[in-house]
C-alpha cells in the first residue's frame, strides 16, 4: 500500500502537508503507514529534529529535517507554506503523538486550508486519548484543557470555569507542578478523583487512581519524572450540580428579592461549588 494517496489524473502544483502520528514512547507503536510517509516527503518538520533523527535512524528512514518547534513556528510556517507551493510535500511530526495538540502545527493547517493545499492526516497514538480510556472515567464526552497556566491566578480562573462542567478533563502538566495542580483541584473543584498517568507505554508507565487528596498524598514524598497527564473527573451529572438545576435555584432567591451575586454565592455555598462559575451562568441564562 502506498504511504500516500495519488494526487489523481490532474498533476498538482503545490505539495501536500502530512500530518504524521509517532510513539509516545513504545516504538513499536509506529505505524506502516507513519513510516512510509516519512520516507517519502520531501521535508520532515520536526519539534527536535535529534529525537526525530533518532527516531527514523531506528526505521531505517532518511529524511531532509527542518525544527518547528514553538519559538519558529511562525517563521517557519511562512518558510513551509513556500516550499508546499512550490510542489514539495511536507511532513510534520512533533516529540511524540498527533501534531498540532498542545504542540506546533495548527497554524500551518490553517494556511495550508486557506490556501487550498491539500492537508492529509496519518494518525498515531496521543497521550490525550491514552489517559482518557485507561482512567476509568467516562468518555463520551470530554475536554482536554492542554497545559494549565503557570502563574496562580490564571490557572485558578481556568479550573474555576470547570467547576459546573460534567465532562471528564484531561490535563498535561510538567511533574515538577503535578502536586501544585492536585492542590489546586481541591480548592477549586473539591476532593474529586483523578487519575495521573505517567510515561504512557514507556517502561516505567504508572497510572495512579483516586481522590485528589489521595493521590497528592501518595506522590508527596515521590519526585516525579517523565510525561504527565493528569484526568479529571467532571461535575456529577444528574445531581443537584447540574447548571441548570443551580441556576434556577439561585434565580428563585433572586426572585424572593436577594441580589443575583448574593443568591449565586448561596447556592453554591450549599452545593460546595465555585460562587464565580454559578453567577457567570446565572447571568448568561438570564440574558
Amino acid at each position: 500500500m502506498p504511504a500516500a494517496p495519488p494526487r489523481g489524473t490532474i498533476d498538482a502544483v503545490e505539495g501536500r502537508l502530512f500530518l504524521v502520528g509517532t510513539p509516545i514512547g513504545n516504538l513499536g507503536d509506529m505505524t506502516d503507514r507513519a513510516r512510509e510517509t516519512l520516507a517519502s516527503v520531501d521535508v520532515v518538520a520536526a519539534e527536535d529534529t535529534r529525537r526525530t533523527g533518532r527516531l527514523l535512524a531506528h526505521f531505517g528512514v532518511e529524511a531532509r529535517l527542518v525544527s518547528f518547534f514553538e519559538g519558529n513556528e511562525r517563521e517557519r510556517t511562512a518558510q513551509l507554506l513556500e516550499a508546499l507551493r512550490e510542489g514539495s510535500d511536507v511532513a510534520v511530526v512533533t516529540d511524540g503523538g498527533m501534531p498540532s495538540v498542545s504542540d506546533p502545527g495548527y497554524r500551518l493547517v490553517r494556511a495550508c486550508a486557506e490556501d487550498g493545499i491539500e492537508v492529509l492526516v496519518v494518525p498515531g497514538p496521543t497521550a490525550v486519548i491514552a489517559a482518557l480510556v485507561v482512567s476509568g472515567f467516562p468518555t463520551d464526552r470530554f475536554v482536554f484543557e492542554g497545559f494549565l497556566p503557570k502563574r496562580e491566578g490564571e490557572r485558578a480562573r481556568r479550573l474555576d470555569a470547570l467547576t459546573l462542567d460534567p465532562r471528564t478533563i484531561v490535563v498535561f502538566e510538567s511533574p515538577l507542578r503535578v502536586q501544585t495542580l492536585l492542590r489546586d483541584v481541591l480548592v477549586t473543584l473539591g476532593d474529586r478523583r483523578v487519575a495521573l498517568c505517567r510515561e504512557l507505554t514507556k517502561v516505567h508507565e504508572e497510572v495512579l487512581r483516586g481522590r485528589a487528596s489521595e493521590v497528592l498524598g501518595r506522590i508527596a514524598d515521590t519526585e516525579l519524572k517523565g510525561e504527565v497527564a493528569v484526568v479529571i473527573e467532571g461535575a456529577p451529572r444528574g445531581s443537584p450540580s447540574d447548571v441548570a438545576s443551580l441556576v434556577d435555584e439561585a434565580r428563585e432567591l433572586a426572585a424572593g428579592g436577594m441580589r443575583k451575586r448574593d443568591a449565586a454565592h448561596a447556592v453554591a455555598e450549599r452545593h460546595g461549588v465555585s460562587a464565580n462559575a454559578l453567577y457567570r451562568a446565572l447571568l448568561d441564562a438570564d440574558r
